[in-house]
């Protein structure tokens, strides 16, 4: 009988890695980062472990978006945000999101990738996104992933 595998505590070594969003497109960003996010790339990935690192997206502002609706995607993808009153649904644009606050874009495609349960939302707490090329978190010494 086979035993499945199960990382101690002491095997589970979280790296920070360093991805640049600069001409990426949104959708295949996101399932890289969340890829990260979760440890698939490591052998000792194991579901429903928390195993991954910690990943660092730089010029989330120079992202784009491709596909069927490439033209019109801009203006017709919205994000919706419900502030829990009656009528208080706000609804933003592609466009008008990447010009105020792009970390929001991906932060959201990557949430739609991982899990949404108790370990989802410990894991969305490991990226860290900027809008431009700088970061606060040298001293952590990032990998450099394309």
């Amino acid at each position: 009988m086979y035993k499945s595998y199960y990382p101690k505590e002491a095997e589970k070594d979280s790296k920070w890695i360093q991805v640049d969003a600069e001409g990426q497109n949104l959708g295949r960003l996101a399932t890289q980062v969340a890829s990260l996010l979760l440890g698939k790339h490591k052998p000792t990935f194991t579901p429903g472990v928390d195993i991954g690192d910690y990943v660092i997206v730089l010029n989330a502002s120079k992202v784009t978006v491709t596909g069927t609706r490439t033209s019109t995607k801009l203006s017709t993808k919205i994000y919706y945000h419900h502030s829990g009153y009656p009528g208080g649904i706000k609804s933003i644009s592609l466009r008008d999101q990447l010009q105020t606050r792009p970390e929001r874009v991906i932060r959201s495609a990557v949430w739609g990738m991982l899990p949404h349960n108790r370990m989802g939302r410990h894991i969305i707490k490991r990226l860290k996104i900027y809008a431009g090329n700088e970061h606060p978190h040298s001293a952590q010494n990032p990998q450099q992933v394309a």
